[in-house]
């Protein structure tokens, strides 16, 4: 699927969900009943929101590749560390990263699959 595609997709799934399913904090979303759950959210790297967005994943952008997860950024496949997997129930039904840069590579700070069906 083309990037421009796969964005386009990205972003109307996005904006259908733009209630509950971003994690961005900056004020659109403080009457959320998710508010606080999103805000809950770590993995071992830390706070899933505190310095990073969340981004709603389509379920051809991850998969469990030998026994992992992976996850498609920036059109590279991206390994899911078991540390960065969130095992919280999911309250949005829907597979969500949070990615953050080391050297200019992207890494996952937290993962949380969906139901992928």
């Amino acid at each position: 699927m083309p990037a421009r595609l796969r964005a386009a997709l990205v972003l109307g799934l996005m904006a259908g969900l733009a209630n509950s399913a971003l994690a961005r904090d900056d004020g659109r979303f403080a009457n959320s009943p998710l508010k606080p759950w999103f805000e809950s959210l770590h993995s071992e790297f830390g706070a899933c929101c505190s310095d990073a967005d969340g981004y709603v994943l389509a379920d051809a952008d991850w998969e469990s590749y030998q026994g992992k997860y992976r996850v498609m950024i920036d059109n590279v496949w991206v390994i899911v560390p078991d540390g960065a997997v969130l095992t919280q129930p999911n309250k949005i039904g829907r597979t969500m990263v949070w990615k953050h840069y080391i050297d200019g590579h992207p890494r996952v700070r937290c993962f949380m699959p969906g139901s992928m069906t």
